[in-house]
């Protein structure tokens, strides 16, 4: 795994005539530490969510139940993941913009993260993004941490 490139990881999956069961390890089947745990549900329909970046957090996305979109943006390309099964996740590094969109009814997004919120890491207005990046020098490559402005 490239851990500077947005990606989908299969998670594993037991299946069992009484049901499925997937699990999930920081360091094992995504590459940090899990520091944080949250997820996003009752997200009414046509709503979007997330549009920010992060300088340092990594994620790590997964439709628990239902589907939505992300759509990820390194400041050259932008690319629409659609998320709609529980045993796979978009793994999102740092310097990534991110939207979240196209939620189904009844839908539930869980975030992996690998820190504690931080309201010092977000990038909120794209324009900021764009201006870190270029700081940066980024062009084919963007730097582990971020630029840690």
């Amino acid at each position: 795994m490239t851990e500077n490139e947005c990606q989908i990881i299969q998670l594993p999956r037991i299946a069992d005539p009484r049901g499925s069961l997937t699990f999930v390890e920081g360091d094992r089947h995504v590459p940090f530490p899990i520091r944080r745990v949250y997820y996003l549900y009752d997200v009414p329909g046509g709503a979007d969510r997330g549009g920010h970046a992060h300088k340092d957090l990594r994620q790590f996305i997964v439709a628990m139940s239902g589907s939505f979109d992300v759509v990820v943006d390194d400041g050259r390309r932008r690319q629409r993941y659609h998320l709609n099964r529980s045993y796979y996740g978009l793994y999102l590094p740092t310097m990534i913009w991110r939207e979240l969109d196209n939620f189904s009814s009844g839908s539930v997004c869980l975030v992996l993260a690998s820190a504690p919120y931080d309201e010092s890491d977000y990038y909120r207005r794209y324009e900021d993004f764009l201006i870190a990046l270029k700081e940066w020098g980024c062009g084919s490559t963007v730097p582990e941490s971020g630029p840690g402005l």
